[in-house]
């Protein structure tokens, strides 16, 4: 006897949980993808070009390279990023500066399974983060989990995350940093599992929150690999 076609159909949505404990679901994402660049003489004239583009995007400042820059792209369809913003990467002064290959990330927003509001926790709130004026510094990295941990338990897992989450709520609610967290499995020439962003109005505390992230149980014992690190700030966004 052949297999229900419906039996065999994944359900590759994100989940979430109301309040009351419904589970919830929506089956969009924003992917976001971060690159670098050197040899940029002119961002002023670069700006504009970002103007006229109408894209989502956000222009950083490299901290670490006087004539660097960095910018991040962001969509819900993956096509944009082959089609319209390689468009523009090659008809725009992008042609002329120097790629830094070790900083191009791709990632995707996700769910934990608990949020409430899943619009805003994979499309509005990640766009509102890296767009908001406010906060303009920025810290982006890849990271790579040791395998070990997919061996945990789902309550030892959580266990391990929850004391990385606890930490990022503190400096959050402090009004001291806000991250970005992005799946990037399959996507990361390196193996990388995830792209973090790290958000803040000064660039202190996000070193600080960094810092302090070493002494937890997932970063001490079951991270592989961090960075390479990008830090800047911002030079140009696009409006909220």
């Amino acid at each position: 006897m052949s297999a229900d076609k419906n039996d065999t159909k994944l359900d590759l949505s994100e989940k979430g949980r109301k309040t009351d404990g419904t589970v919830i679901s929506l089956d969009k994402r924003l992917f976001m993808q971060f690159m670098a660049f050197g040899d940029c003489w002119n961002t002023e004239e670069l700006k504009k070009e970002l103007e006229n583009a109408g894209m989502d995007l956000v222009l950083y400042a490299d901290m670490n390279d006087p004539y660097g820059i960095g910018l991040l792209a962001f969509s819900e369809d993956p096509d944009f990023f082959v089609n319209e913003l390689r468009e523009f990467l090659n008809d725009s002064s992008f042609m002329e500066f120097t790629p830094k290959a070790e900083f191009s990330m791709l990632g995707r927003t996700y769910s934990l399974g608990y949020e409430p509001d899943l619009e805003k926790t994979l499309l509005s709130g990640p766009r509102a983060k890296v767009l908001d004026p406010e906060w303009p510094w920025a810290i982006w990295y890849p990271l790579r989990r040791e395998k070990s941990f997919e061996a945990l338990s789902e309550d030892e897992q959580r266990v391990v995350l929850g004391e990385h989450g606890k930490l990022g709520f503190k400096f959050g609610h402090a009004g001291l940093g806000r991250d970005i967290r992005l799946a990037c499995h399959g996507l990361d020439k390196n193996d990388n599992d995830f792209v973090i962003g790290v958000l803040g109005k000064g660039l202190f505390p996000l070193s600080a929150l960094i810092q302090a992230m070493r002494k937890t149980k997932q970063t001490s014992q079951y991270l592989e690999s961090l960075g390479p690190f990008f830090v800047g700030k911002v030079l140009w966004q696009s409006k909220i």
